[in-house]
């Protein structure tokens, strides 16, 4: 029995909260969206000529990585890629700006809720959201696995090392004491040395 909407949207937000990158740069940009596209190419919907839209944005709405897989506008109609595609994407990136979570997320959640998409200006995702979403979510899963084991490699746990432990120095002797003035330049004072009130 395939899970229900709720248990679905509930399984997306523990992803949400796991998969975080610590920074993200325009390389791991390029890298993540290679990887989406290699990916997507060896499914079984690339191979029935079904074609995908990648775009990879800062939230500010800065373009990091973008590509087409599959012809665009393919005169013989078997590639479903157009320019449709990308405003389908922009309304689901619009609505990763909007909410704070997934496009997925927000379908699924609203679905439990016996909500459409268009209840919240969500767009209807041409054949479902479920497999890119799981695209998605697997390779950036393993995409930071991958950089925890390089970031391992690169930077070893530190080791305790051994260190000799200081011990206090034992004042047993006065050798650490300063030699006294000679006597000579004591001789007819009555106070001591160190008494600093003189007689008047």
């Amino acid at each position: 029995m395939p899970p229900s909407d709720a248990e679905l949207a509930a399984q997306t937000l523990v992803e949400e909260g796991r998969y975080r990158f610590a920074s993200f740069s325009s390389a791991d940009a390029v890298t993540l969206g290679l990887s989406l596209r290699k990916r997507f190419r060896s499914t079984s919907r690339h191979s029935k000529g079904k074609g995908l839209v990648i775009s990879i944005q800062t939230i500010a709405g800065h373009t990091l990585f973008a590509c087409t897989v599959g012809d665009l506008g393919d005169a013989s109609g078997i590639c479903d890629v157009s320019l449709d595609s990308w405003a389908c994407l922009e309304s689901m990136i619009d609505t990763v700006r909007r909410t704070g979570h997934s496009s997925f997320y927000v379908e699924k959640g609203m679905s439990a809720m016996g909500k459409a998409p268009q209840h919240n200006d969500m767009p209807r995702v041409k054949g479902g959201v479920t497999e890119p979403y799981q695209l998605v979510s697997t390779t950036i899963r393993d995409y930071l696995a991958k950089l925890r084991r390089n970031s391992q490699v690169e930077t070893p746990a530190p080791t305790l090392h051994e260190q000799p432990v200081p011990t206090p120095h034992r004042q047993e002797s006065r050798e650490w004491l300063p030699d006294p003035p000679p006597a000579s330049e004591f001789e007819g004072r009555a106070n001591s040395p160190f008494n600093h009130h003189e007689e008047q």
